[in-house]
């Protein structure tokens, strides 16, 4: 018991000297531009099926339940409502990061994992190269920048989603779906969503990294550590999630008030 407690304690201290390192390189002296570009794209562009897919099946799922369960109270107004609000503040920003998780996240480990049983890493460092500024820093710098823009992409692709669905199938006039959303979706909602988004790509960058680059065993370890990147991925960014919610939530306020002083 102690034994696995030191261990698990001695991962966390790893992986926060990770995050720490992977920062001051980034800031002190950034990887070359063509390392990020590369990331840009395969982080981003290559991201952009599956994350359209996502949103906008999840948004017309949306509508159809969020009309089914409102008609009959004479509450259909608020399907567009729903859809938005739960695209901008909640769904919107978990499932892109579920997605690029298991898309960008899982290559990413299973590459540095790779690389490090084959002692490729090693390699770099006899050759006086900073794996985290070479390796790590240029994912780090576009999963930051991309995961926000992705979230962006996924919420209007929901929202068009349950658009199509309540106007085209259940008969709801444009009118309906998008007059309230001006008055009841406020700038907070998509402050919300971003910060989410934010915090989410610095998780699964960092976590999928940390696990390719501790890999230990060879291939069969390659494939340990991927899956459990993978979950630690997925498991962090709900519980991450619960406590940004309750943590925006209880800063409104605070926000609010920023938002309309600087914008």
């Amino acid at each position: 018991m102690n034994s696995g407690l030191i261990g698990v304690l001695s991962s966390v201290g790893e992986y926060v000297l990770l995050i720490m390192g992977v920062i001051s390189v980034s800031i002190r002296r950034p990887p070359a531009w063509p390392l990020i570009r590369d990331q840009l794209y395969n982080i981003g562009v290559l991201s952009l099926p599956v994350v359209a897919i996502t949103g906008f099946s999840t948004g017309m799922v949306l509508a159809a339940q969020a009309y089914f369960q409102l008609s009959d109270k004479g509450l259909a107004s608020a399907t567009g409502l729903m859809v938005t609000k739960a695209m901008l503040v909640e769904l919107g920003p978990v499932l892109t990061a579920f997605m690029v998780t298991g898309r960008v996240g899982a290559s990413m480990c299973a590459e540095l994992g790779t690389m490090r049983v084959t002692e490729q890493i090693d390699a770099l460092r006899s050759m006086a190269v900073n794996p985290q500024r070479y390796l790590v820093a240029p994912r780090f710098i576009a999963g930051i920048f991309m995961m926000p823009l992705l979230t962006v992409f996924s919420s209007i692709m929901g929202i068009m989603g349950g658009y199509l669905i309540a106007v085209y199938f259940y008969g709801m006039s444009p009118q309906s779906f998008l007059d309230p959303l001006p008055q009841h979706v406020t700038t907070f909602d998509f402050v919300s969503g971003m910060v989410k988004s934010f915090v989410f790509g610095i998780i699964i960058v960092t976590i999928s990294c940390y696990k390719g680059m501790t890999t230990k065993g060879g291939a069969a370890g390659v494939g340990r550590s991927t899956t459990s990147s993978v979950v630690i991925c997925y498991s962090v960014i709900l519980v991450v999630n619960f406590l940004l919610t309750l943590g925006l939530n209880s800063s409104y306020d605070y926000i609010v008030e920023f938002i309309d002083t600087w914008f």
